[in-house]
Formats: structure tokens, C-alpha cells, sequence
């Protein structure tokens, strides 16, 4: 007799974020090509995906570093942790030991992925990641890929977690909590020093995604590691600050027990650096002038972007931090982040990402990321001159 008991269902992965952007981008593309040069093509502001040119230096060192033969330390090379190392002071005054307070991981992204996974070996007990409301989906997600419960905190008006609003039975089984600061994508700031304290008054590990710390606007950029780091972990990138998205480069630094559980670990996964990666990372940690350039672009990019599209109805303010507007849906517009987003296509082809992928509390909201260079950007200056969006179909 055929056993007919349906077998359990097993994890589906959701579909990838920006993959639901195919049919608008389709559309956008039909109204206005697929070409790149000045006055052609749709003007891709979706992905926060660095588009201009990294540190001469480090290409030059990712070229010739002669480390290609070998296996990289998955700690990083003594000479990647010392140039994390001295960056964290130059940036933030901090001091860490690099040789027990930092290593090295393949960007950030898949740490953030696999964050939960690991400290859960550690703490088999607990089963809940706190994480912004709005914010970068890998945070909720790594807390799916571990079996965990991903528990939303609200931010509070002003920017930063309200971390005094999580109910006791989700915080006593915390695994950690996520902060994020610039945010990605309000682009609000965190009390650092007040989710550290909060951590540790319950004794919940903290990691602070910092990547976008370089492009602080509302004052000097902030670590966590700042208020110490018992209890803390600062995670960083050389993606956004270097334009180095493509090496995959990054690090992580903070409490000695928790970096050396994740680096034992992440050793037995085979998690490495490659050598060359490391080499051009050095390179680009001790060349700040790139950096001072790249801001102005930011700034530059973001505020003619405010402008126009404030011009056309969608008034947005300047982000605390990052390099993203986060621009509300007019309370004249019917509908959600996706109808203004579609219109932002139609319109000026623009792609841009609706709020809701950031969570349900964007869903009246649209991410623009001001990744593409200045004549790009005029593009979209031109195509919604004359249009009024704050109503829904344009005006013209």
C-alpha cells in the first residue's frame, strides 16, 4: 500500500528583493532603450551598487600582490587586520587588537547572512533576532536561514531602535540584535552607545552594520565600538567606501569572545579572504583622499536629486546619512511605494525600489540611491521636467 501522508514542507526561499523589479524595469525600458550613453536608457537607481571608479592603489596592489598560489588566512593577513586596525582609530579613535578583536570576512553581506546561524551553535537556547522595522532585508532573512524568529523593533521618529518596546518574552530569548547606522534605508542615525548599553544591560550581543559610516552628513561618523566592546560587534565594508563592491572585502571588530567563536567557526566553513582581495583592501584602508572625492559625489548627487524631484511634486528631505532618499508617497497619491516607483519609470526612467521591500513600514515610501553619475541623473532632471507626480498620473 503507497503511503499518501504528505511530507512536511520545507523552507521555500522567497523571491529575491530586486528580482521583483524585473517587469518595471521591462517597461521602462521599452519606453526608453536599453542604451548607457548620455540620453539613452533607463537610469538605474535600484541597487545601492557603487558605479564609480575604486582607488587607483588598490588595483594596483589587487594586480600584483603575488598571493595568488596559496590558501589566505581566514582570520585575514596580519597585515589586513593591522590596516582594519588603524583605520578604526583614525575613523573612530577606537583601539582593537587585531590579532584577537578583528578579522576579516568575504564583504559583509554573507556575514550578516550567517550571523544567527553561528551564534546559535553558541547559545542553542535562544532563537529571536531583533532588527530595524525598515531596514536592509538580510537581517531578517539571516534570522529565517538559522531557524530563528525575526522580530521587527520600530524606529523611532527621530531614527534609532525603540528597544525599550520589545516585549520581555521576545528579549529574553534574544539571539542578538541588529542596528544599522546611517541606515539603509532612512538613512536616520542610532545612539550607538544606547543600544550598546541596552545589549549589555541584557546581556544580548549587539552588531552594528556601520558600511555606510563613511557618508555620515549630520556630523562625525559614529561606531559602536566607541562606547566600548564588551558585548559589541561592528561590522564594516570596503563596498560602499571604495567602490570595491566587486572584491568582496570586509571586516568584522568588537568583544574578543564573540569575534574568535565567529572566526573558529567561519575557519571550519572555509571562509576566505582571497589574497589579493586583502592586498588591494590594505591598499584602499590607508588612501583617505578617494574617500573625501566619493563623499562629494554623494552629497552632490543627493542634493540635485532632492531638488528635482522635489520640483515634481515628491518633496523629500536630506538623509541624516548613506546614500539614499527616502522619499514618502505624497498624502495626495492613492497607493503604495510601487505606484509612485512605477510612475518614477514611466515617466523619467528611473528605476528606483519601492519601500515595501524594506519592510511593511515603507510601504508608503520609495528608496532612490544616487549611485549613477552626475549626466545620468540630468537625465532624469530633463524627463520629469514639467510633470507634477504628487497626484498619481502626471500632469504635465
Amino acid at each position: 500500500m503507497t503511503d499518501q501522508t504528505t511530507p512536511p514542507a520545507g523552507f521555500s526561499p522567497p523571491p529575491y528583493p530586486y528580482d521583483r523589479l524585473t517587469g518595471m524595469r521591462a517597461a521602462a525600458e521599452s519606453l526608453f532603450g536599453t542604451g548607457s550613453r548620455s540620453g539613452e536608457g533607463v537610469v538605474d537607481c535600484s541597487v545601492g551598487t557603487p558605479n564609480d571608479a575604486p582607488p587607483a592603489s588598490a588595483l594596483e596592489a589587487l594586480a600584483r600582490s603575488g598571493t595568488e598560489r596559496g590558501y589566505p588566512a581566514s582570520p585575514g593577513s596580519l597585515s589586513y587586520r593591522q590596516a582594519c586596525a588603524r583605520w578604526l582609530d583614525r575613523q573612530f579613535g577606537v583601539r582593537i587588537d587585531p590579532t584577537s578583536g578583528l578579522a576579516a570576512c568575504v564583504g559583509t553581506k554573507e556575514l550578516v547572512a550567517s550571523t544567527a546561524h553561528y551564534l546559535r551553535l553558541r547559545s542553542p537556547d535562544r532563537d529571536v533576532v531583533l532588527y530595524p522595522e525598515v531596514s536592509y532585508p538580510t537581517y531578517a532573512m539571516g534570522a529565517r536561514l538559522a531557524g530563528c524568529r525575526a522580530v521587527p523593533v520600530p524606529e523611532r521618529p527621530g531614527g534609532g531602535l525603540a528597544l525599550e518596546t520589545v516585549p520581555r518574552s521576545e528579549r529574553d530569548r534574544a539571539l542578538l540584535v541588529w542596528v544599522n547606522s546611517p541606515s539603509n534605508p532612512t538613512g536616520r542615525l542610532t545612539d550607538l552607545a544606547e543600544a550598546a548599553a541596552w545589549g549589555r544591560g541584557h546581556g544580548i550581543p549587539v552588531f552594528s552594520d556601520e558600511c555606510y559610516a563613511p557618508f555620515t552628513w549630520d556630523g562625525p561618523p559614529r561606531s559602536i565600538l566607541e562606547a566600548g566592546v564588551d558585548g559589541v560587534v561592528a561590522v564594516h565594508s570596503l563596498s560602499k567606501r571604495s567602490n570595491l563592491a566587486g572584491v568582496r572585502a570586509g571586516f568584522f571588530a568588537g568583544d574578543p569572545a564573540l569575534v574568535g567563536f565567529l572566526l573558529d567557526i567561519r575557519r571550519h566553513a572555509g571562509l576566505m579572504v582571497p589574497g589579493p582581495v586583502q592586498a588591494a583592501a590594505v591598499a584602499a584602508l590607508e588612501d583617505e583622499d578617494h574617500v573625501e572625492v566619493q563623499r562629494g559625489r554623494y552629497l552632490e548627487r543627493l542634493v540635485f536629486l532632492r531638488d528635482v524631484l522635489g520640483a515634481a511634486g515628491l518633496p523629500v528631505a536630506l538623509p541624516d546619512g548613506g546614500f539614499y532618499l527616502w522619499v514618502p508617497v505624497p498624502d495626495s497619491r492613492p497607493g503604495s511605494g510601487w505606484g509612485l516607483a512605477e510612475d518614477l519609470a514611466r515617466v523619467a526612467g528611473i528605476l528606483t525600489s519601492p519601500g515595501d521591500l524594506y519592510g511593511e513600514g515603507g510601504a508608503r515610501f520609495v528608496r532612490v540611491a544616487v549611485v549613477q553619475p552626475m549626466d545620468r541623473l540630468a537625465l532624469v532632471a530633463d524627463r520629469l521636467a514639467g510633470h507634477d507626480l504628487s497626484r498619481g498620473r502626471s500632469d504635465t
